[in-house]
């Protein structure tokens, strides 16, 4: 049978100590992320759904709650109910789930796939602009790739929405974009309507390497120095331009724009959020004092392999880690590793999270989580199944700013769903189903639900047809 290509399916669906008491939730509040007006706004459209009700299986809520025999109820795109002996209405799909597992959508706070497209040639080497050290006019959205096969082979590892950041060349390298998983012709189709933008910022290692012979920055108090600078432009430039708004929007005195300068006072103003890739416990600190001077908040640090030092202050600052399980030791800023980071950055009450930067890794996020769980086991931190659940769908939901809309299953959210073979935390576990917006947009036994790029399938007419 012919496999259907993402044209195709488209048209077809018309850091404490170890001793310290577990914190389910960070306790500071982060302020909530002001909304701001779009240029490229997202063309996203829900696919169509028919109401469904998965029943039977063990639903993990990422809410708190664990319901063995469990049903979830989708209507219109929504969680409509989640509980036991739910009625479905007339005409609705019944999915039997028994014996698997039931979770939101898997969520990457952390991947290049679309501007590092596969096949993995210059010709895709879309994700730094290294041509400045400051490049923060650019925009990741303006690179990504649809086509890219890595965004079906994520579908199939559970991966619902994912931020496509630019790469870490660069101290500041440009803004993220938050997609959903789903085929469309351009970018703008996979856009998540209503996600705040990202600015990726980049310390240590790279910016230095790449820049130290480049005229600079070529060491890490040249980089600080180089912050300060950026955020002392911002500030000049917000305070412009919010003069002019108090003054009366006055055509002959209105600022010029600048596309850098833009990006990072939406930063001052709370509009975009800061995703900084840091490795090293000291320099991690350096920059949450640096949003301290400038007034400005950490949503999340990335990589973070040293996290584990510095988890308390992440948890006093509500700054989430975007963590590897075991990814370590392949430069020095990444050798102080230990298995159980994500384990004790959860322990210290800080948001603990697994991402990927990587197009095999988005795969099976789900495993990544049951090996730090292991290794925080084995340290004596007990992290339960319920609560790591949380790793990859709640808490990357709330880096990303959209955890009012997806991230757990509670009635009134997205149904991003995803139907689990076994329990997810099992390395035997595959993904028989996931629904985006109640549409079911992957399906292991149905090969009409196993979609292809349109660039596959001109790369292999002949495997098109079957």
């Amino acid at each position: 049978m012919k496999r259907a290509s993402f044209a195709l399916v488209l048209a077809a669906a018309g850091c404490a100590h170890a001793g310290a008491k577990p914190a389910s939730q960070p306790s500071p509040a982060a302020a909530p992320v002001a909304a701001v007006p779009a240029p490229f706004p997202s063309t996203y459209r829900p696919f169509p759904s028919v109401p469904t009700l998965i029943r039977g299986g063990t639903v993990m809520t990422a809410a708190g709650q664990v319901i063995p025999g469990g049903e979830v109820l989708m209507v219109d795109g929504k969680v409509a109910a989640v509980g036991q002996n739910l009625t479905a209405p007339a005409g609705a799909q019944v999915v039997d789930a028994t014996g698997k597992y039931v979770t939101p959508g898997v969520i990457d706070t952390h991947s290049h796939l679309g501007v590092y497209a596969s096949p993995g040639v210059q010709a895709h080497s879309d994700g730094n602009e290294a041509t400045s050290p400051n490049t923060a006019e650019v925009w990741a959205e303006h690179s990504v790739w649809p086509q890219d096969p890595g965004f079906i082979r994520a579908l199939e590892g559970g991966v619902t929405t994912m931020q496509i950041l630019p790469g870490s060349a660069n101290l500041f390298g440009g803004r993220s974009v938050v997609l959903k998983n789903v085929p469309s012709r351009t970018v703008q189709g996979m856009k998540f309507p209503g996600a705040p933008y990202g600015v990726k910022m980049a310390c240590g290692e790279n910016p230095k390497r790449v820049y130290g012979s480049r005229g600079g920055p070529s060491t890490r108090m040249g980089e600080m120095a180089a912050f300060r600078a950026a955020w002392i432009r911002a500030q000049a430039y917000r305070e412009r331009w919010d003069r002019w708004e108090r003054d009366g929007r006055e055509a002959k005195s209105m600022p010029d724009r600048d596309l850098e300068l833009e990006t990072l006072a939406g930063v001052l103003r709370g509009q975009i959020l800061v995703h900084n890739h840091c490795y090293r416990a000291d320099e991690m600190a350096q920059m949450i004092d640096l949003s301290h001077e400038f007034g400005y908040r950490i949503r999340s640090f990335h990589h973070g392999v040293e996290a584990y030092k510095i988890r308390d202050l992440l948890a006093r600052d509500s700054i989430a880690g975007s963590l590897w399980a075991d990814w370590w030791g392949f430069k020095m800023e990444a050798l102080d590793f230990t298995r159980a980071n994500l384990a004790m950055v959860h322990q210290a009450g800080a948001r603990a999270i697994v991402h990927s930067d990587d197009p095999t890794g988005i795969q099976k996020l789900n495993q990544e989580a049951a090996k730090a769980i292991e290794a925080g086991r084995e340290m004596g931190i007990e992290v339960s199944e319920n609560e790591a659940i949380r790793w990859m769908t709640a808490n990357p939901a709330w880096a990303l700013g959209i955890d009012d809309k997806v991230g757990t299953l509670e009635p009134g959210k997205n149904a991003d769903v995803v139907v689990w073979s076994g329990n997810p935390f099992s390395v035997y576990t595959r993904v028989d189903r996931v629904y985006i917006d109640g549409a079911l947009m992957y399906d292991r036994m149905d090969p009409r639900r196993q979609p292809r790029t349109d660039f596959e399938v001109g790369l292999f007419p002949g495997e098109a047809q079957r």
